[in-house]
Parts: C-alpha cells; sequence; structure tokens
C-alpha cells in the first residue's frame, strides 16, 4: 500500500516512515497542513495517517476538505488532543480512526493493517431495505430521491447492518467487521459513527430505519425494539 504520512515533527514522521516501509509499504512524508491536501486530494493513496496540530492547516480541516471532495482514502488521526471532544470532532470531520499520542507502534501498524483490508470494499453489488438502496462502489446511499455519501467506514457499517437487516447487530459484530478484529475501536467511536449514518439514513418526514437496542447494539427494522 502506499501510505501518506503527515506529521510536522520530522523525527516522528521519519522514525513511522521506515517503520511502515519496513512493514512493505511505500510511504510519503509530509510535514504541514496544506502539503498534506495538495497530496491527499489525489486517489494515489491507501491510507492518509495524519497529526492536527500542523503547520498552516490543521489536520480537522484537511480531512474535512478531503471529504467534501468525497475522497474516500482511509484516514488515521493521530494526535496528542485527546479529550472526548477532539475525538468526536475528528471522527465527524472524516477520519475513520483516531488514535492518541502517545502510542504503541504495534497498535498504529494494526490499524493500517486493519485499514489495508477495507481496501476494495467487500460487497461491490448494490443492497436494499425497504426504501434505502446502499451502492458502496459510489459511496453512497439512497432513500427515495434523496442521496447523500457515506464516509468508508459509513459504508462499511451500512453493509453489515443491512445483510443483517431486521436482526440485531451486536456492537462487537460492528466494530469487528466494520473496523476489522485488529482495530481497537471503543463504543463511543462506534456511537459517533451510528449517529452520523442515522442522519444520513432518515431525513425529516422520513420513517426510522436504524433503531438502537440498549445494552445490546443496533437494527435496521422498520418498527422500534419490541
Amino acid at each position: 500500500m502506499h501510505v501518506l504520512v503527515v506529521e510536522d515533527r520530522r523525527s516522528l514522521a521519519g522514525h513511522l516512515g521506515r517503520a511502515l516501509e519496513e512493514e512493505g509499504h511505500s510511504v510519503t512524508l509530509a510535514y504541514d497542513g496544506e502539503e498534506a491536501l495538495r497530496l491527499g486530494s489525489t486517489d494515489h493513496y491507501d491510507v492518509i495517517i495524519l497529526d492536527v496540530m500542523l503547520p498552516r492547516m490543521d489536520g480537522f480541516t484537511v480531512i474535512r476538505k478531503l471529504r467534501e471532495v468525497r475522497l474516500q482514502t482511509q484516514a488515521i488521526i493521530v494526535s496528542a488532543r485527546d479529550s472526548m471532544r477532539d475525538v468526536v470532532h475528528g471522527l465527524d470531520a472524516g477520519a475513520d480512526d483516531y488514535l492518541t499520542k502517545p502510542f504503541a507502534l504495534d497498535v498504529l501498524l494494526a490499524k493500517v493493517r486493519a485499514a489495508a483490508r477495507r481496501v476494495p470494499l467487500r460487497a461491490p453489488q448494490a443492497l436494499q431495505f425497504e426504501d434505502l438502496i446502499l451502492r458502496p462502489h459510489q459511496f453512497e446511499l439512497q432513500r427515495g430521491e434523496r442521496v447523500a455519501s457515506l464516509t468508508r467506514t459509513e459504508c462499511s457499517l451500512l453493509d453489515v447492518l443491512m445483510r443483517r437487516a431486521r436482526a440485531v447487530v451486536p456492537h462487537s459484530v460492528l466494530i469487528e467487521e466494520g473496523w476489522s478484529s485488529e482495530a481497537e475501536v471503543s463504543f463511543d467511536s462506534l456511537y459517533v459513527f451510528i449517529r452520523a449514518l442515522r442522519s444520513k439514513i432518515t431525513g425529516p418526514g422520513e420513517l426510522e430505519l436504524l433503531h438502537t437496542i440498549r445494552g445490546v447494539g443496533y437494527s435496521l427494522r422498520t418498527a422500534g425494539p419490541q
């Protein structure tokens, strides 16, 4: 895979680059937000590892701008900003994962391997439940005449839910199949993605399809939990 590492501390960027190359990846280094946006705006990279506190443009802005042009490259934020507010902000901006500093290098490498398994998506064909259609190749859903774009992780999660429509999908299954068994994803992160996905699935005046089964998981169904 080709990985873009964006980190303004050159020594750390070099350390991460060497570790990724030892894993067999091709690596490009960038040291500020504007360079990250310029390089990341192409489809040349499979994964972007992105710091938040960057010169010229912060990482949150970089990932938001990349998602605005519907670039679906896997993005892992790596930052010392570790508050829940920052994590939620990063995931809402379009990151697929968020790792706080300091971190174990093995954890980052595992997250990159997990991202690799999500490229490309497993399900190329369109899926339908009631009036909801998922088109994985276009990273979009359609509800009636309304179309909404999806991040790669939102697309994976909706794929899991649609393939198990009307059943209850536990949190652990969504995390394992939406990310991977090696990804260290918290229930809080899952909640953030489900909240964003729900807002795209159900617009004003539309029947709610994605339901929370408290303490267990989520279910795609026409009626609420019994």
